[in-house]
């Protein structure tokens, strides 16, 4: 430890720190060492308190020899101690310490008031409460950082958009046996399934947001993807078509990178991030917030996972919660689709609790809660420290409970299988889940939502429109269909009349969103070919210089482009008879 942080700084004993103040009879923390006396004190009186003591050092220094005997009265005056290690002195002579006035007497000042001087020795205790608080709070900060472990996904998780527009964070529940008890959990020497997947989706105005699960059992095609080694190495793994989602993590090397893409290519929304827990997590997050309160509509007795609950509500933590979350043969058919209600109506409870007043006003638990949380997560770099993670915590606390739904993916049962142990999507309805959340529309707000869209809609075809013969446009390709602008060319100049539209092949990088670059002066064109395609008002990106001559508008193609002809509105219709719940209602499993 250092001088400063004993008491001692620019070579001032820590004893000197210390005065007697006579006005109440009391030793005193001088904190202006500068002038050498303490608080509240006036020179005078640390004079007179100095002489009281034998000790001239925090005497007034005087012009010429007032000054050499003042340096020598601290060479060779006698040690003062702080108080607590002796008893106070009387006076013992040692000279009065007061400088003269023009007239030979020095005019006391008058003494401060009682409020004043409790106001300046409150003063110099909350100085020292706010520094020890600054250390304290460095610290605990410095304790949660090294909590956390980190995996490098590259681009996949280079996104900043903690605190500016709409988030995407992916949640990863893997079933590695990873921690003491857990031997029983997952598969033996697997490195982990992405076992419990849900995209969270956080609206850009903080108002709401959509918790969407995706199936572990879903047949998909999982995309090439690039993943870190643990010898620092990069592996491009090839993609692997028609599989279930959940090898999308661990096998073959993949890591929560992969696992990103994949849920990229089935739902054209790329995850900003994501979040890894095992099964230690659940168990340490569970306890540090109390238990979570859980209902059950009949009783529950699973040898397998071991869970025993009696009917009705419940508060289990640790081991428990893992196996409430574990077990598939206690609730509807013993699928995991029903596992999925559980787990959802368990998250719904857990957040409820953590943003309950007993959480949030107690420091003791906040604390353990974030510590807690800090150790168990798994995170990517653009978000792996405690500072970023606790300014996403802020942003997603901002969610009202009652704007939270809780969403599985739209499935049906694959096909292809005569014995039925895997879903695809369900066309229809997981297209407009997915529509939806890249719209960024709530589950909650769905109405509000449309009518505001219909209002700018409405907004941005107000004014004169060109007649389709005079549109001009490039069409270019930043979307996942294949020969898009090729055919979007021709169904505007077959089925619109727009004959100067032209086919510019692919973009030079994928667009999530379609856009339409275009002048002021070809305002006219840009709300023609706006009408005919549906085209919503964020699509609109007008340049601020005029086009010249035969200048066309720039219309690239984006990944919510679904074929030539299909409107791209915005926001899309939440599909009808989905299951959900919201985070605010507390359910019984069934």
């Amino acid at each position: 430890m250092d001088a400063h942080s004993r008491g001692r700084a620019d070579d001032i004993d820590p004893a000197d720190q210390w005065v007697l103040n006579p006005q109440t009879g009391h030793y005193e923390l001088r904190l202006d060492h500068s002038a050498g006396e303490p608080a509240g004190v006036s020179r005078a009186a640390a004079a007179e308190g100095a002489g009281h003591r034998g000790d001239t050092r925090t005497a007034a220094p005087r012009e010429g020899s007032g000054r050499r005997a003042g340096r020598e009265g601290r060479q060779d005056g006698p040690r003062r101690e702080v108080p607590g290690q002796r008893s106070r002195r009387g006076s013992q002579g040692g000279g009065r310490g007061t400088e003269p006035s023009a007239t030979g007497r020095r005019k006391p000042k008058p003494k401060p008031s009682r409020k004043k001087k409790a106001m300046l020795w409150t003063g110099g205790v909350m100085a020292f409460v706010v520094v020890g608080a600054s250390v304290g709070a460095y610290l605990l900060y410095e304790r949660l950082n090294g909590n956390i472990d980190t995996i490098d996904v590259g681009d996949q998780g280079s996104k900043n958009v903690l605190t500016d527009g709409p988030m995407n964070i992916l949640i990863i529940g893997t079933d590695k046996r990873t921690g003491k008890g857990n031997e029983g959990y997952g598969d033996k020497g697997s490195e982990g399934h992405a076992d419990t997947n849900i995209l969270f989706h956080v609206s850009e105005d903080r108002t709401n947001a959509t918790a969407m699960s995706i199936p572990r059992d879903l047949k998909t095609d999982i995309p090439e993807c690039e993943s870190k080694q643990p010898d620092g190495s990069t592996k491009t793994i090839p993609g692997t078509p028609d599989v279930r989602f959940n090898i999308s993590l661990g096998q073959e090397g993949r890591d929560p990178g992969c696992t990103m893409k994949t849920v990229e290519s089935i739902t054209g929304i790329a995850p900003d991030h994501f979040m890894m827990v095992d099964f230690n997590a659940v168990k340490e997050l569970t306890t540090a917030v109390g238990g979570v309160n859980v209902c059950m509509a009949k009783p529950v007795d699973d040898p397998k996972s071991h869970l025993k609950l009696p009917q009705g509500e419940s508060k289990v933590q640790g081991e428990m919660a893992l196996a409430l979350l574990r077990t598939r043969h206690s609730f509807g058919n013993e699928s995991d689709l029903d596992r999925i209600k559980v787990q959802q109506q368990f998250l719904a409870s857990m957040i409820r609790e953590m943003k309950s007043s007993d959480t949030l006003t107690n420091p003791k638990k906040l604390f353990t809660l974030a510590d807690a949380a800090t150790n168990a997560l798994t995170v990517d770099t653009g978000i792996g420290s405690a500072k970023k993670l606790m300014t996403l915590a802020q942003e997603i606390g901002k969610v009202d409970t009652k704007n939270i739904t809780f969403v599985t993916m739209p499935v049906i049962d694959n096909p292809a299988e005569t014995v039925k142990a895997t879903v695809v999507p369900q066309p229809e309805k997981a297209d407009q889940l997915f529509a939806m959340m890249r719209s960024d529309t709530s589950l909650t707000e769905v109405k509000q939502k449309e009518k505001a869209a219909k209002s700018k809609q409405a907004a941005l075809l107000k004014g004169p429109k060109a007649d389709p013969a005079e549109v001009r446009v490039d069409v270019l390709n930043g979307g996942e269909i294949p020969g898009a602008a090729g055919s979007t060319v021709t169904w505007l100049q077959n089925e619109q009349g727009v004959l100067k539209s032209t086919n510019k092949a692919n973009a030079p990088e994928k667009a999530k969103e379609t856009t339409l670059e275009y002048a002021p002066n070809q305002a006219d064109q840009a709300r023609a070919l706006a009408e005919m395609m549906g085209l919503p008002a964020t699509a609109m990106k007008q340049g601020t210089a005029d086009a010249e001559g035969l200048e066309a508008m720039v219309l690239t193609l984006g990944a919510d482009f679904k074929g030539a002809g299909q409107l791209i509105t915005g926001p899309a219709k939440a599909p009808e008879g989905i299951q959900k719940a919201n985070a605010d209602q507390a359910e019984c499993a069934k």
